[in-house]
């Protein structure tokens, strides 16, 4: 009996990357190459086919260290995970498990935070879960379990981590024809920046196509917190210039024991169309009740992890 091959599939590829394939289209890809300073996802993929988010800022070199969508944070014990000119990084030490399915693409992988002279700080249990809508459309869940490696580690108060989002530079309001709505109806930079929210959304013109088949429609992201994460709903660091972050640490400071690690929940939802409340308070009511992802290890002898939800 022939073997159905899964609608959803994590596929590893050279030079340190893993593709996400729904339908045997790339929807996602992670990059983990050591050469960069930390890992991180491009391109995410909208239901035309074109990216929705791109690498680096559309006006200036000295915003290079925006890498699409990716994890970083200004100030661990005094660490700046940020930019690209400090000597800290983040490394890909181990894929637990990549999990093809009908419903969804997963992976499973440990990162390291390491200061500049080596030491790790704390260890990134990530898991990440791509899922197809109708259309073309896709929710990317993305859950983090920060580890400290001694007995606790300080998350310094700051606008930036942990998750960051530079959308393609058609959807951002300054350099594009987009727009920026949250959840509380308010837009625009000046309205959304540092006010809470349950979601962020930034939508705005994509082309797609070639030559004279070149078209345009609307599409973009909306970016969800969850109620289980510190501080929620976020504060958010949002820019006219074309990217979105949830600030865990906008308001306070947080220390993070081994004991008690941080776990944070996201969902990227990339969608067609203009914003639509309407539906994102059912992917919220959804995300909300949905279970937490654990990776828990199947087989001692084969070393094996699988991807279960509790």
């Amino acid at each position: 009996m022939q073997r159905q091959i899964p609608r959803c599939e994590v596929i590893p590829l050279p030079n340190h990357q893993v593709s996400f394939q729904v339908d045997g289209i790339e929807r996602l890809c992670w990059h983990y190459d050591p050469e960069h300073p930390g890992p991180f996802f491009y391109p995410l993929v909208g239901p035309s086919g074109t990216p929705l988010t791109r690498m680096g800022h559309p006006g200036t070199a000295s915003h290079d260290h925006h890498r699409s969508i990716w994890f970083a944070h200004t100030n661990i014990d005094g660490n700046d995970f940020w930019s690209l000119g400090g000597t800290t990084r983040v490394r890909q030490k181990q894929w637990l498990r990549y999990r093809d399915s009908k419903t969804a693409a997963s992976m499973a992988v440990l990162l390291g935070w390491f200061d500049p002279q080596g030491v790790e700080l704390m260890e990134q249990e990530l898991i990440v879960e791509l899922r197809p809508g109708q259309e073309g459309e896709t929710q990317l869940e993305l859950q983090s379990r920060f580890i400290p490696s001694t007995e606790d580690v300080t998350f310094g108060q700051t606008n930036f981590g942990f998750l960051a989002v530079r959308l393609a530079k058609s959807i951002s309001e300054h350099f594009g024809g987009g727009l920026l709505t949250n959840s509380r109806s308010q837009i625009h930079e000046e309205k959304v920046f540092g006010q809470p929210a349950e979601w962020m959304d930034y939508s705005g013109p994509v082309t797609f196509g070639n030559g004279s088949n070149r078209q345009q429609t609307v599409e973009g992201i909306t970016y969800f917190d969850h109620p289980s994460n510190p501080g929620y709903p976020a504060h958010w660091h949002v820019r006219s210039d074309g990217w979105m972050g949830a600030s865990v640490c906008m308001q306070n400071a947080l220390t993070v024991t081994s004991a008690k690690p941080l776990m944070v929940r996201y969902l990227l939802h990339a969608h067609s169309g203009s914003v639509n409340p309407e539906v994102n308070l059912e992917i919220a009511e959804a995300f909300s009740q949905s279970q937490f992802m654990k990776v828990e290890k199947v087989s001692v002898k084969h070393q094996d992890y699988e991807i279960l939800r509790h």
